[in-house]
């Protein structure tokens, strides 16, 4: 994923975030919506995991050291787990506790008409909000689906801002609704209804990025289109017999960790193995041109040998 695509979707929401959490926040003032209280503080956590993730993607940017030989591109898997530990503490808890206390001590509403005017323009907000992060992702999402592209994502900040600008936007209907109710049937409870209901919300999709942020932070290795790829490039030459056994890890999001073991001809001088493998790590960086960490190991084919199990 590019990382400006990135940096212009976090941008975006950040921006619309921050307006709409100042405005909700207003609108709670002088009405008194727990509703609006929850989309507040739903907006002022979105816009502080937008920093976080701009945060994380400048410090993954910084050079290897001898203690982090391969750099520091996870930190911006790091930041993205810690995002989804703010959207469940801050957002969804928060949401949650203040709609049942809101069902427990009920208030009347006033000025009903500002909360429900500040909602319909935050929906416009978020909708430009999710559009800048829908362009981008079709910029690299090619054919998958949009689930499949969430879970398969290696770069974290698209998905979370895409499922973030979702949950906003299905908050606020439901902040309408909660609203809308409490207008019309004068019961307050369905204010809080709206809150908690507004809280479950983002706790599951707290939990959504959880798992994947958590999956990303263990270790993921290429797609299966990209072993095949690799496993193709290596094979294309005359000078390597067999590929014993490969596996493949992302460094981070925008650098891919390459090992195999290869097998050449029993007679192969020192210049032939090292023409074979320069040949091949070659192949693979054009039939994959990302950012690549290449590691070979040659050996000698014996047909008696158990077959490695790690074998692909």
């Amino acid at each position: 994923m590019s990382a400006e695509s990135g940096t212009r979707a976090i941008l975006a929401a950040m921006l619309a975030n921050v307006g709409i959490a100042v405005t909700k926040f207003g609108a709670f003032l002088v009405s008194g919506s727990s509703s609006m209280l929850a989309e507040s503080v739903h907006s002022l956590a979105d816009s502080g995991n937008q920093v976080l993730l701009l945060v994380g993607g400048r410090r993954s940017k910084r050079a290897a050291t001898p203690e982090h030989p391969f750099g520091y591109g996870r930190e911006r898997y790091l930041y993205a787990f810690v995002v989804s530990i703010v959207l469940f503490s801050v957002g969804g808890l928060f949401s949650v506790y203040e709609g049942v206390h809101k069902i427990r001590h009920p208030e009347e509403l006033t000025n009903v008409l500002v909360p429900i005017v500040v909602l319909l323009i935050a929906l416009g907000l978020e909708g430009f909000s999710l559009r800048t992060a829908v362009v981008e992702s079709n910029k690299v999402r090619g054919k998958q689906s949009w689930v499949q592209f969430v879970r398969r994502a290696k770069a974290p900040e698209l998905p979370v801002v895409l499922l973030e600008d979702v949950g906003a936007l299905i908050g606020l209907v439901l902040a309408l609704c909660g609203v809308g109710l409490t207008a019309v049937t004068g019961d307050a409870v369905w204010d809080g209804l709206g809150t908690i209901a507004i809280g479950a919300l983002l706790i599951a999709i707290a939990i959504a990025l959880g798992i994947e942020t958590t999956s990303l932070l263990l270790g993921e290795g290429a797609t299966a289109s990209d072993v095949r790829a690799i496993r193709e490039a290596l094979m294309g030459g005359d000078d390597i017999e067999r590929l014993v056994h490969m596996k493949t890890l992302f460094l981070g999001p925008d650098e891919l960790l390459v090992a195999a073991k290869i097998t050449l001809t029993p007679d192969a001088t020192v210049a032939q193995v090292a023409r074979a493998i320069n040949g091949a790590e070659a192949r693979i960086r054009a039939a994959l041109p990302v950012p690549m960490v290449i590691y070979l190991e040659p050996d000698v084919f014996v047909p008696d040998a158990e077959d490695d199990p790690a074998v692909p």
